[in-house]
This record gives structure tokens, C-alpha cells and sequence, in this order.
């Protein structure tokens, strides 16, 4: 498990990192600043890490982190990983991540509703 956490902070910190200083993989800067302003603040960086981990990987989802997820928002949920799974090293299974998106909100709203 913390092996999965320390690939999956990699994974963030290198796209972070590519989006900082590679303008042509990354969105513009005042969508990228709309994007932290609106969605990044509203969920914490564990329950970001553990949503991109079930999204990205084989993750298992922290059901304390749905409430966050769904605190967030689901256009802030669809943009976020949308910008992740555009990035170029990932081209080719945009539609896989998309769907698992969408299974982890559903899965999220549908546990928010009973707690």
C-alpha cells in the first residue's frame, strides 16, 4: 500500500511538474489557475492522491474521501481528471480513465447519500 501511495505522489509530482514547465502539455495558465482556485482547494491532497490512485492505478478507494470528492463537486472531479488523462503519456486510454471517473463518483455520491 504505501509503495502504491509513494508511486502514485510520483506520478502527481511529475505531472505537476510537466504542466508547470512544458507550456505545450499544459493548459493555459488561467485555466490551469481556474482549475486550483475552484476544485484543487476543495478536496484534501490525501483524498486527491487516493481519487487519482483508484482513477490512474489499482487503488481502493477511502470511503472518507468520497465525502470530500463530492464536497468538490463533479465538474471539478470530470475537469481534474480530464486534464490528468489528456496528458500525452496517457493518449490512447482517455476513455478507460473516464469511465473509472465515473464509476468512482457514482460510487461516492451513492455512499454520500447513506451516510
Amino acid at each position: 500500500m504505501a509503495n502504491l501511495s509513494s508511486h502514485v505522489t510520483a506520478l502527481f509530482i511529475v505531472v505537476a511538474l510537466v504542466c508547470a514547465f512544458v507550456p505545450a502539455f499544459s493548459v493555459e495558465e488561467a485555466e490551469a489557475k481556474t482549475l486550483w482556485d475552484t476544485c484543487l482547494v476543495k478536496i484534501t491532497p490525501k483524498c486527491a492522491l487516493n481519487v487519482i490512485a483508484v482513477v490512474f492505478g489499482n487503488g481502493t478507494l477511502i470511503e472518507s474521501c468520497c465525502h470530500d470528492l463530492v464536497q468538490e463537486g463533479k465538474v471539478c472531479h470530470d475537469n481534474l481528471i480530464k486534464y490528468i488523462a489528456d496528458r500525452p503519456s496517457l493518449v490512447g486510454r482517455e476513455t478507460q480513465y473516464l469511465k473509472k471517473r465515473d464509476d468512482v463518483w457514482s460510487h461516492c455520491v451513492s455512499i454520500s447519500k447513506t451516510t
